[in-house]
């Protein structure tokens, strides 16, 4: 299974920006819709397009190993 470290991408980028990001914003930087963010963020093994993942690593400034994490079932 696959889990998406989307909170702790955000996290970090508040930190150091010192200010808070929201989802929206996340989704209008990044083009993908806010339902797509919110299930990466809620839910167990769900599929998300190489184009998205690509997405986020560009607007965290990131590697997909930062963003993704493989656990075994």
């Amino acid at each position: 299974m696959l889990r998406f470290k989307l909170k702790e991408r955000i996290a970090d980028k508040e930190f150091g920006e010192r200010r808070r990001i929201t989802i929206q914003e996340v989704a209008e930087a990044t083009g993908i819709t806010r339902n797509t963010l919110s299930k990466m963020l809620n839910q167990h093994g769900i599929s998300v397009r190489s184009e998205n993942l690509d997405r986020l690593c560009a607007y965290f400034d990131c590697k997909i190993e930062q963003l993704v994490e493989y656990l075994p079932d």
